[in-house]
């Protein structure tokens, strides 16, 4: 991390002058942040499994899940003497917005208060688990970031088998028993293909960076194979699921890993790392290519095409986008309020259709339309910072198995921005948690001085 741009300030409460009783607080202590990080890790798989935490009881039991992670954090480091707070400039951006939400919200300056109410709540949720993140993972050793990519790159492999069986042995019913009212593609515990992808898109290059963290240490031939097939599966449930934005958002991510590790193997290396590669996704198409029933290679033949597709076209997409625009355009200082598109919407829509439109499907021109400019400068300064943040220094980061989960973390965050552009995964309560854990976790560092932490040669 750059000099300056990520501060720990501890806080001792301790007047105890046994100094021998210190080393029995700090055990404690750790046990207690070690609880958290399960806890807010089990939080995040079940709303995934629970759709997604798209209905109100699931999302509602996220907030208060992340609340009490939150008490479990504050109260654990206090009791033992352990309060440390990481500080970042990516805390501005951030609390901007919720504070433009707060003032759309008690100004009456909303189309929609309810919606505003509900969209603040997800927000809070979301950056409540963001600064969890960033302090459960950085104000401790190494050893527990290694340990949550592992536990990532599991749970990817196993949500991915899943889905894949469900797809083969229940399609359009998710667990084999639930079918949406509203229709729609089910993949996995989805009830859009899209937003499955979503989720591994953040979840697969963890794991991709996770195993090739277990090159820079001593580590078993069998757990590398078995981690390389489970990659292998959640790859193969991305092409299967037949979402064509998040096939090249995984596309994105994976060029963008391929340039940082070409860089940074030099001469021989390059060849033995390219050959790997090629094989790696020859494999997962050739996987795809036999489980294929054959509806789901000619949908991804329409990821060019402009009116052919099954669900929403290219092109209107981009009369969403328009029509989103025209909404900015008519409120761009403060903008209609969080969460109001659905509702300001219909007023705008260009084009005749039996479809309600809840999203933009294109997460940037709907954050304009519902926080104006003001709004928009928050967010494009967050992105600014975060890539900063998250790309920077990677030479000494990579040099220690912890930096390559972050940097996992960090592909995952880029890969949902550019799926982003043509669907709403933010919007959805379980893939907004994981992208905040994500970003949280790509920001963070080691904690100075600790052996775990120090580059492995």
């Amino acid at each position: 991390m750059p000099t300056g741009v990520l501060h720990c300030l501890p806080v001792d409460f301790s007047f105890d002058s046994v100094e021998t009783a210190r080393p029995l607080q700090r055990h404690a202590g750790e046990q207690g942040l070690a609880l958290a990080r399960a806890g807010l890790i089990l939080t995040l798989v079940l709303a995934t499994l629970a759709f997604g935490a798209v209905q109100p009881w699931a999302w509602g039991a996220l907030i208060l899940a992340a609340a009490a992670v939150s008490i479990v954090w504050a109260v654990s480091a206090a009791r033992h003497r352990l309060v440390q707070i990481a500080w970042m400039p990516l805390y501005l951006p951030a609390m901007s917005l919720l504070l433009l939400g707060l003032l759309q919200f008690s100004g009456h300056l909303t189309a929609d208060p309810i919606a505003t109410r509900e969209a603040l709540l997800k927000l809070a949720a979301d950056l409540m688990i963001f600064f969890l993140a960033l302090n459960l993972w950085t104000v401790s050793p190494a050893a527990p970031v290694r340990r949550l990519g592992l536990a990532i790159a599991v749970f990817a492999s196993a949500l991915a088998l899943f889905a894949i069986l469900q797809f083969f042995a229940s399609p359009g019913l998710i667990y084999g028993i639930v079918r949406p009212r509203w229709g729609g593609w089910v993949f996995g515990p989805y009830v859009n293909h899209n937003h499955f992808v979503g989720l591994m898109e953040l979840l697969i290059p963890i794991a991709l960076c996770y195993l090739a963290s277990l090159w820079t240490r001593p580590a078993g031939r069998r757990s590398r194979v078995l981690l390389t097939f489970g990659i292998l599966i959640a790859v193969a449930s991305v092409l299967l699921s037949g979402s064509r934005g998040g096939v090249v958002s995984l596309a994105a991510e994976i060029v963008i890993l391929g340039l940082i590790l070409w860089k940074r193997f030099p001469g021989t290396g390059r060849r033995s790392l390219a050959i790997g590669g090629l094989l790696g996704l020859a494999t997962a198409a050739g996987l795809f290519f036999w489980l294929d029933p054959g509806q789901v290679s000619k949908r991804l033949e329409t990821v060019a095409s402009v009116t052919r597709a099954p669900d929403a076209t290219f092109g209107e997409r981009r009369l969403l986008t328009r029509d989103a625009l025209r909404i900015f355009a008519d409120h761009p200082w403060l903008g209609t309020g969080l969460g109001a598109f659905a509702t300001v919407y219909p007023r705008y829509r260009s084009f005749p259709s039996d479809l309600d439109w809840d999203h933009a499907h294109n997460d940037y021109v709907e954050a304009l339309a519902e926080t104006g400019i003001i709004g928009g400068l928050s967010i494009l300064a967050g992105a600014v910072l975060f890539l900063r943040l998250a790309l920077s220094n990677l030479r000494d980061r990579l040099g220690h198995s912890a930096g390559w989960v972050r940097l996992g973390a960090a592909l995952g965050c880029c890969g949902l921005l550019v799926h982003s552009l043509v669907d709403f995964n933010l919007h959805i309560p379980a893939n907004a948690a994981w992208f905040s854990l994500c970003a949280g976790l790509a920001v963070g560092s080691d904690a100075p001085g600790d052996p775990a932490g120090t580059r492995e040669r």
